[in-house]
């Protein structure tokens, strides 16, 4: 005798990808949260695709693996878009002049590492100058 499904989601097909957003295009050396991946999420929609799954979100460890993270709870700060924080001014454009520098077809992450910090704390110092924390 068949009983009903044990999972309701399965009687219908869907479609989904599965992306990282660090393969994401990114004038700064790594895909992000940013522009790219609201063009991403538009396209994706606009050609029926349900789901977008990814890998996870932490700060990376040896070999920059997505599934070797640090943290199952931190999220990674390569994946903040920059953009955000220039529209928020709390950067300038010179401030991202070394990672606009880097390669855009490929991620070199020890390249990555030294500019990408430097370039948040300056946003973290022009933050806490603007009085906004308190």
């Amino acid at each position: 005798m068949c009983s009903a499904p044990l999972y309701n989601w399965l009687n219908q097909r869907t479609t989904g990808v599965l992306l990282h957003p660090t393969s994401l295009p990114s004038a700064t050396g790594i895909g992000n949260f940013g522009k790219a991946a609201y063009y991403t999420i538009d396209l994706l929609k606009a050609a029926g695709v349900s789901f977008w799954q990814l890998c996870p979100l932490g700060p990376t460890g040896y070999g920059d693996s997505p599934y070797q993270c640090f943290s199952a709870f931190a999220g990674n700060p390569y994946l903040i878009d920059l953009d955000a924080l220039i529209d928020a001014q709390l950067l300038d454009t010179d401030a991202l002049a070394e990672l606009h520098a880097l390669p855009h077809s490929s991620c070199d992450y020890g390249a990555l590492y030294e500019p990408f910090w430097k370039v948040l704390k300056i946003a973290h110092t022009n933050f806490i100058a603007s009085g906004a924390d308190s």
